[in-house]
């Protein structure tokens, strides 16, 4: 007979990781000599937990009490627990005989309960349903563990990883964990190797399996070899871990590329102090619409499963040759458990072009695509479409290019005297575009003065504004438009520019996200 668990929800949420679970993990580490990930050190924790607990449950309703077996013989005076009524205690009061043409002869017990009531129980039967002893089914327990991890899993591992930080015995790699007295001791020498291997690898990222081919570690290639060299190279500033979450990539950090080791100058963020909270609805669905790294990530883009987004193009990514990874497009790209540099490819989605690039996780873009976009002739505002590749470790990239046609287009011609002049000119055109964000822009290097100028970003806002609404008969911009040629000469989320539009009176809100300039009302 199985019986369900008696461990209540309430257990698991308020787990504490005690020293007994600790040294109960450090044991599991050392006999199974394997690095462990903290979801599969939770999993073992848990199994374990459980164990105990079941059987702690099980002394505490038998303590004093022997287990109800309708097969056994008892005496007046005898404490009795029954599995079938959770785990009743009574009290053996009298004993009488029972016949039964079928069974043959038992005894008929009269027990007083602990609910002072008497109940009339069978025993010295030899055959009958109840005689097995109940525990605790494998299969339920084992699915009670999934269940567990399910639904606590994540508070259960954030508790042990907290433990697992402050202790000194341990060392973590890529996520996992292992027991430091068992690693293999990696010296200078070795080390040194690594560094030409890795040099003569040209920046191509290799594994540490890859490096032991031409480094002797005492042990041999084998998996403690594998994790001692990780560990040894993680603690060495050379090198730089930058494989994706489920793989250890090593790279010398000199020579990785500037744009990843460094902010490119055009996505340098200067923080502007804004009150988010006078954007209304408009403002915000326009903002989640823009893809850009450094507006804050909703819950529901978090939980949002997507397959491809298309991003419009700014000029800051363009100049830069990187792309957002913005709200929407970040289940997109790789991740790491601890690296903030990861490095992958992106493949060119009609070419099949592998593209190496860099996921640059602290500053929010990825890196590698300034020769690629040269070669699609893109312009600010043009549409950029980002898929999850066919094979791990690959992002697929597609330009929604075309036949390049002659196109009347917004062109940003910078004067003699340093100052922004907007026309309407005619252009080649190779891609499709957002109308409302496009700007041809001749030479990207005629804008560099500007980004190196220091001036306020109210200044620069209403500068660019008042020349934009010169080409409107109305005299008016939509935040959409304005948002895109502002950055032409500064880096500058969409809640700055559309908290200044809401909160001063120059900026005139005239309908539908379209604003004027009102010089009277200050």
């Amino acid at each position: 007979m199985s019986i369900a668990s008696p461990i209540t929800e309430n257990f698991w949420k308020n787990i504490q990781i005690t020293n007994k679970d600790i040294e109960f993990l450090h044991n599991h580490l050392f006999e199974l000599e394997t690095p462990l990930t903290i979801h599969e050190l939770a999993a073992v924790l848990i199994a374990e937990r459980a164990h105990q607990e079941h059987a702690s449950v099980h002394a505490e309703r038998t303590s004093n009490a022997k287990t109800y077996l309708p097969k056994e013989t008892y005496r007046e005076g005898d404490e009795i627990a029954f599995p079938a009524l959770d785990w009743k205690k009574g009290k053996v009061i009298a004993i009488r005989p029972g016949l039964n043409p079928v069974v043959g002869s038992f005894d008929v017990l009269t027990v007083l309960m602990d609910t002072e009531s008497e109940r009339m129980f069978a025993a010295r039967l030899e055959h009958h349903a109840l005689n097995t002893v109940p525990v605790v089914d494998n299969k339920d327990e084992s699915l009670e563990i999934d269940a567990v991890l399910k639904n606590f899993g994540s508070e259960i591992e954030h508790k042990i990883e907290t433990v697992f930080m402050s202790d000194d015995g341990l060392v973590r790699i890529a996520g996992r964990w292992f027991p430091r007295s068992l690693l293999i001791d990696v010296n200078l020498g070795h080390l040194n190797l690594a560094e030409a291997v890795l040099d003569m690898a040209a920046g191509e990222p290799l594994a540490a399996s890859k490096l032991l081919a031409d480094i002797a570690l005492p042990g041999g290639d084998n998996k403690l070899a594998e994790f001692s060299l990780n560990y040894a190279l993680q603690e060495d500033p050379r090198f730089d871990e930058v494989g994706p979450a489920g793989q250890v990539l090593w790279c010398l950090l000199r020579l990785e590329p500037d744009g990843v080791k460094d902010v490119p100058l055009h996505l340098r963020y200067q923080d502007i102090p804004h009150d988010r909270s006078v954007l209304d609805p408009q403002m915000l669905a326009l903002e989640s619409q823009q893809d850009d790294e450094l507006s804050p990530v909703s819950d529901a883009a978090l939980h949002a499963d997507v397959s491809s987004v298309t991003i419009s193009l700014i000029y800051p990514h363009l100049r830069a040759g990187t792309l957002p990874i913005s709200a929407r497009a970040m289940k997109l790209f790789p991740t790491a458990y601890e690296s903030p540099r990861v490095r992958f490819t992106l493949v060119d989605g009609k070419t099949n072009q592998k593209i190496p690039a860099w996921v640059v996780r602290e500053s929010g873009y990825v890196f590698g695509l300034r020769e690629w976009y040269k070669s699609q002739q893109l312009m600010p505002g043009s549409l950029v479409q980002v898929k999850r590749g066919r094979q791990p470790g690959e992002v697929i990239v597609e330009a929604k290019t075309q036949r390049a046609s002659k196109d009347w287009v917004r062109t940003l011609l910078v004067g003699a005297d340093g100052g922004l002049v907007f026309a309407m000119l005619k252009q080649a055109i190779t891609a499709e575009f957002n109308d409302r964000m496009a700007v041809y822009v001749p030479d990207f290097k005629s804008l560099d003065p500007l980004w190196e100028k220091q001036r306020s970003f109210e200044d620069v806002v209403i500068s660019v504004m008042r020349e934009v609404t010169k080409m409107n008969p109305q005299g008016h911009i939509h935040a959409q438009e304005l948002y895109a040629a502002v950055n032409l000469v500064r880096r500058v989320p969409p809640a700055p520019l559309f908290t200044l539009l809401s909160t001063r009176p120059i900026f005139k809100h005239v309908g539908d996200l379209h604003f004027r300039l009102d010089m009277d009302a200050e």
